[in-house]
């Protein structure tokens, strides 16, 4: 696989990128160059190999749902720049 200077056009297009002819001569060399590098993987023997989604092993990282004691409202609003009937008040941002 190989990347073309109408490839590396069309992402720029899509990104709304405007390269120059050099800069696509440029990233179409690199990209090329990192494709023939992953291309190596191809060269590893993985037919013994299990196929894994993680590199460690990961077993339900998620913790329990537990309610905890938090702030009380006074404590919040003492961070709050700007403060009315106990809510934090900010700039309009639509009119």
């Amino acid at each position: 696989m190989s990347i073309s200077n109408n490839d590396v056009q069309h992402v720029a297009k899509l990104a709304r990128l405007n390269l120059t002819s050099e800069e696509e001569q440029t990233l179409t060399g690199q990209l090329n160059a990192i494709l023939k590098y992953a291309e190596k993987l191809n060269e590893l023997d993985t037919e013994n190999i299990e196929p894994t989604t993680h590199v460690l092993h990961v077993s339900n990282v998620m913790r329990e749902d537990e309610t905890k004691e938090s702030l009380s409202i006074e404590q919040v609003m003492r961070n709050a720049p700007e403060e009315e009937d106990g809510q934090f008040k900010v700039p309009a941002v639509m009119e």
